[in-house]
C-alpha cells in the first residue's frame, strides 16, 4: 500500500541530490559544464519518451517511478 508513496518520496530526495551535484558541475565552468547541461536536457527528453511508451504499453506508474530511480541512481554515481 505504501510502496509507491515511499518510492516517490525516495525519488524526490535522490533527485534533489543529483540536482545539487549537477549544479556544482555546471557552476564549475569549463567544457564539462556545457556537456552536463546538454546531457541533462537530453536525458529529460529521453526519460519522457520512455515513460510515455511504458505507460502506453500497459506499465504502471510505480514501474515508471522505479525506472526513473534507476536513471537518477546512475547519474548520482556518475557525478559523485
Amino acid at each position: 500500500m505504501f510502496g509507491p508513496f515511499y518510492s516517490t518520496m525516495f525519488l524526490a530526495f535522490e533527485s534533489g541530490n543529483v540536482i545539487g551535484l549537477r549544479m556544482m558541475k555546471i557552476m564549475s565552468g569549463g567544457s564539462g559544464s556545457h556537456d552536463e547541461a546538454n546531457l541533462m536536457v537530453t536525458e529529460k527528453v529521453q526519460a519522457m519518451f520512455e515513460a510515455s511508451a511504458s505507460l502506453l504499453a500497459g506499465g504502471t506508474a510505480s514501474s515508471v517511478i522505479d525506472r526513473y530511480r534507476e536513471h537518477v541512481a546512475a547519474n548520482a554515481k556518475r557525478l559523485s
